[in-house]
């Protein structure tokens, strides 16, 4: 397995296929849009919709790169990338929101599907390809993670799933 195909395998992980830890898919499966708004105890908690407008900035400022278009949201701080696209009940809100996370993410891979293995270390724009997409993918985790613990405080985790 070369660069390439080892981070497409570690892409593919990070959305919907099972590895060490549960899929974003996954862990988004099921949920309305009051669950993904609920918040748990304490000022630094997000939501799980906050989590998931997080990620879709990093993600499509990644595909704005790979595309080599600009990419027409900016951030002054870290938190400004939390902010969801609707209120707590706006289904629809959230239901775009879980279908353009998807819509992008298959979107990133099929660019990094079309690159060769020299691509791994062209620069994007400052900082290698293959080291930008390693760290969305070990921030995705990170985040997956975060979202399967609020289901679980909130009862919507499932006791019990059957994961192989």
């Amino acid at each position: 397995m070369n660069r390439m195909e080892l981070l497409l395998h570690e892409w593919k992980c990070t959305y919907d296929k099972e590895d060490w830890y549960p899929p974003l898919r996954d862990a988004l499966t099921g949920i309305s849009a009051a669950q993904a708004s609920w918040r748990p105890d304490g000022l630094a908690a997000n939501t799980i919709w906050e989590n998931v407008s997080h990620l879709l900035f990093f993600k499509e400022r990644l595909l704005h790169r790979l595309q080599n278009t600009e990419f027409p949201l900016s951030a002054e701080t870290n938190d400004d990338t939390f902010t969801p696209s609707g209120g707590p009940d706006d289904e629809e809100a959230w239901q775009a929101t879980v279908a353009r996370m998807e819509q992008v993410h298959r979107q990133i891979h099929e660019k990094l599907a079309s690159l060769t293995e020299d691509a791994f270390d062209q620069p994007m724009p400052s900082i290698p390809l293959g080291q930008s997409v390693m760290s969305i993918v070990l921030h995705d985790a990170f985040h997956t993670g975060q979202i399967v613990q609020i289901r679980k405080l909130q009862g919507t985790w499932p006791e019990k799933r059957s994961f192989l």
